[in-house]
């Protein structure tokens, strides 16, 4: 696995920070955040084309708009290993 650190939330405390990864090899991006509320979980659930609960393989994490450029250079560095 070649996992590359992104980027934290520019906000951090440094104990609950949401963080991005990217995974040049596989060509994921790997999202840390926080939980949400139950109440969005099921909202979130609710509206999805699926309409059901979310898999224990999977999760819905929550992280600030302020990350937007982390999540870009994620995506940026994922593009980037698909044309090595």
């Amino acid at each position: 696995m070649a996992v590359e650190f992104v980027g934290i939330d520019p906000n951090t405390d440094r104990d609950h920070c949401p963080t991005v990864w990217a995974d040049t090899e596989a060509q994921e991006i790997l999202l840390q955040g926080w939980k949400p509320s139950p109440e969005t979980q099921t909202e979130c659930e609710e509206s999805s084309p699926a309409n059901g609960s979310v898999p224990e393989s999977e999760a819905i994490v929550r992280i600030p708009a302020r990350m937007i450029p982390v999540v870009r250079e994620a995506c940026d560095a994922v593009e980037r290993a698909q044309l090595r």
